[in-house]
């Protein structure tokens, strides 16, 4: 049977000490002082450890059922959902305006990873209706804000969004569903969407659709998608809900993992809907959503890859296997604790340096998002946006890398379902799916997000690490260990962004080819970045005479793992990447 701690105290050293997120300059910021974040961790931590964490494997096994058009959620989601709500974890950072708390973003990401960790599935809920809100909020009418966005906040409604179609996936220009403008403002919605996340269920009074549609005459592609509210209930003058709305769920995927998670076919049959934001400027809109989806997604892979390395650091502590070659550590016992041996604690280490490595990263791009929000910051805005995709594709690939490395720290028991680690990894495998495969973020990351403000951005992001290294360089702990190996890396990162300007303006594919190990190589200097940050904290907490010895010297030896044992794929992916495109195109497609 798995278990899960939240990391409380690790999550409280990033904000504290690696962060020191109250003097950083962002609006509510002042107000996170050490004893108020650890009193939402403890809380958060407790409902995702005691509610959450034991409904996983119920909904797992049971599934979501579709009974005479109405999905039923696993047994306990209905009454865990309704104590979220009521402890008003659903509103969190939204706006006080319409009945949200303020918080910002920073504290909803490091509650949504405890119970992502906890309950991937149920989490997922809550995850969705959070995007629809930003949505709303960022480009609704105040009319529709005022409507929908109380009720959501509160969790009363969810949201979800609803892009993909039989036909069209990432190539939403083959959108064929259609709007079909009414006399009185409204429009006809009609056609199919597919794979939608939590599109049916019986968690909530009503569920807020939002819809990409095609209004008639519109632009051809792209440029003629339009984004519209679609709730389930139409909802009264009054703010009550009124007549069922014209839309239904034609079936549930059957998935490899989120089994918990209603996954649906839904069908418009010229159901009522609202257009939000600009009549064709639907991506605009959508990709507020999409945005935000895709950090919430990089936290879920380093969030199943948390709760996976903790069963699999439970098991190598308890499972008695061989001795150790240096000389028996458990001599009273019938063999060694697995902990033992220099392969297990490899994978292991593997496993800790990323999950630490990757909360600090994503803390930090919470911290850009707040920024960016709330100072109107344009540098954070746009680091942030050059960021996004490296959070989800990394995170992902990574994170689903890290839970395979946990089952296999237990070996044949982690290929069983009684141990949970299976469940880990099926869970985690579809983060480097939705939300745009991770080839399509790598893409996005070459094609679009290095040339953010004419290279501005990109060499931003160079500057402040070649900023940190020199303003540290006197520092004798970090200099060996931790920045010279971040030094090199980052010259492989640029080394790969000047190859694809040179060689990528004489062919555009010795840049494509070449994009998704740069998103990876971008991953690890981002870590390492991170490390080195965490390194220096922990170093002066130690300087300082703090209590908690044990923790600072693990933070290091973790951290120098990193720096030592995977940073320096950065160059393998380098050499890949000035391989050009000739390796990768020059087979013929019939000869695959």
């Amino acid at each position: 049977m798995p278990s899960y701690t939240a990391p409380t105290r690790d999550t409280q050293f990033i904000l504290q000490e690696m962060l020191d997120v109250t003097a950083m300059d962002i609006p509510g910021y002042d107000e996170l002082d050490a004893d108020f974040t650890a009193a939402v961790l403890e809380e958060s931590g407790k409902i995702a450890g005691e509610l959450l964490q034991p409904l996983n494997g119920t909904g797992d096994k049971q599934g979501c059922q579709l009974e005479n058009g109405v999905v039923r959620t696993p047994e306990g989601f209905k009454a865990a959902y309704d104590a979220l709500r009521e402890g008003g974890w659903s509103a969190l950072d939204a706006d006080p305006a319409y009945g949200g708390q303020g918080m910002p973003a920073l504290l909803n990401l490091a509650t949504g990873e405890f119970f992502s960790s906890a309950n991937m599935a149920f989490q997922m809920y809550f995850g969705l209706t959070h995007g629809a809100i930003s949505a709303i909020d960022a480009h609704g009418s105040e009319d529709q804000k005022a409507t929908y966005l109380p009720h959501m906040i509160a969790g009363d409604w969810s949201g979800t969004m609803n892009l993909t179609e039989p036909q069209c996936g990432t190539d939403l220009g083959l959108i064929r569903t259609r709007a079909e403008p009414q006399d009185d403002g409204t429009y006809r919605i009609s056609g199919q969407k597919i794979w939608i996340s939590a599109g049916e269920h019986d968690l909530t009074d009503n569920i807020v659709h939002l819809v990409l549609a095609r209004i008639p005459g519109g632009p051809e592609g792209i440029k003629g998608i339009s984004l519209f509210i679609v709730p389930k209930f139409l909802v009264k003058d009054d703010g009550s809900l009124g007549d069922r709305n014209a839309l239904s769920c034609g079936g549930l995927e059957e998935k490899m993992g989120i089994h918990g998670n209603a996954t649906c076919v839904m069908n418009y049959d010229g159901a009522t809907g609202y257009l939000i934001g600009e009549m064709h400027k639907g991506m605009r809109a959508m990709f507020t959503m999409m945005n935000e989806a895709r950090l919430l997604v990089g936290m879920q892979g380093y969030a199943q890859a948390t709760v996976a390395y903790q069963n699999a650091l439970a098991f190598a502590r308890d499972r008695l296997q061989g001795r150790d070659v240096t000389g028996d550590k458990n001599p009273d016992g019938p063999a060694d604790p697995i902990i033992v041996h220099p392969d297990v604690r490899r994978n292991l280490m593997d496993q800790k340096s990323f999950v630490e490595g990757a909360r600090a990263f994503a803390l930090w791009g919470a911290t850009l998002i707040d920024a960016a929000h709330r100072n109107k910051d344009a540098e954070a805005d746009a680091l942030i946006s050059l960021l996004t995709p490296v959070i989800k594709g990394f995170l992902t690939d990574k994170g689903f890398e890290t839970t395979v490395l946990a089952q296999q720290t237990l070996g044949g028991s982690g290929f069983t379902q009684e141990w949970g680690l299976e469940q880990f990894v099926r869970d985690a495998r579809i983060a480097m799916i939705y939300e745009g495969t991770n080839g399509v973020q790598s893409l996005d990351l070459v094609g679009r997000k290095l040339g953010l403000n004419g290279g501005k951005t990109v060499m931003g992001f160079f500057k402040m690490v070649k900023s940190f290294i020199k303003e540290n360089e006197d520092n004798d702990t970090l200099k060996a260990d931790f920045l010279d190996p971040l030094k090199a890396a980052s010259k492989d990162l640029q080394a790969g962004a000047m190859y694809f300007m040179s060689e990528g303006m004489k062919n555009p594919n010795n840049a494509l080819s070449g994009s998704y190990d740069f998103m990876t190589m971008f991953g690890h200097v981002c870590l390492g970045l991170m490390w080195a940050r965490m390194a220096k904290a922990a170093q002066s907490a130690l300087d300082a005479g703090a209590g908690d010895r044990d923790f600072y010297t693990s933070k290091l030896a973790t951290g120098r793992y990193y720096m030592s044992r995977q940073l320096p794929a950065t160059a393998l992916h380098l050499a890949r990447i000035q391989s050009g495109a000739d390796p990768v195109m020059t087979l013929d497609a019939a000869n695959f």
